[in-house]
């Protein structure tokens, strides 16, 4: 059996729609597959069938949330893009940064902020995915950063919450929400998503 056919074998994922951006990497899917299967990971839900959207992803509570991401977007063939400090594009990382979707953001620099920077970039590409951690840190926070909502508010495009919950090893797929005028209604809906959700540290999301 060759390492895609073994990185397959007893792991049942989602299907994906017509719509939703892949990148084709036969490698990329049996490595992030194999990955999710040596931690004894899976999936839950159904991933929607959206060519736009931004994905939230919680509980982040530790580096690994990165690894665990990313193998579940290699395993799932998913064209996702990222938002990552522009220094991390710059070293002996920055192919690797890029290759996997990042977009770096200089926050130093004058200018238009990063919701009207993205909410163009939305307006004049086909297809973009933009997964984001609402937390903005590590650990346990008392509000979440509402920088995602005001990106999907202005680029008119539906929020789509994932949780990477540490205690069944699940990425977990939630209900698309199309964010409105009333940020707080919204962030409720996800937080009742994210409620039961463990991080690896064993935070409740």
């Amino acid at each position: 059996m060759n390492l895609y056919n073994s990185a397959m074998a007893g792991m049942t994922l989602p299907k994906l729609g017509p719509a939703i951006p892949t990148r084709g990497w036969r490698w990329g899917r049996a490595l992030g597959r194999l990955v999710l299967a040596a931690a004894r990971w899976g999936f839950d839900g159904e991933v929607p069938n959206l060519s736009k959207g931004v994905i939230i992803v919680a509980p982040h509570t530790s580096n690994w949330d990165f690894v665990i991401g990313a193998a579940a977007m290699l395993a799932l063939d998913l064209k996702l893009r990222f938002l990552g400090k522009h220094t991390l594009f710059n070293g002996p990382l920055a192919p690797i940064m890029r290759g996997l979707g990042g977009i770096p953001i200089d926050r130093t620099q004058p200018g238009r902020g990063v919701v009207e920077e993205m909410a163009e970039r939305f307006n004049k590409e086909e297809e973009l995915l933009l997964a984001l951690a609402p937390e903005g840190t590590r650990g346990s926070v008392d509000r979440w950063k509402t920088g995602f909502h005001r990106i999907a508010h202005a680029a008119d495009v539906p929020i789509m919450p994932v949780a990477l919950d540490y205690g069944p090893r699940r990425v977990r797929f939630g209900p698309v929400v199309h964010p409105s005028d009333d940020i707080d209604r919204d962030v409720g809906i996800f937080l009742d998503f994210f409620g039961t959700a463990r991080g690896r540290k064993g935070d409740p999301g």
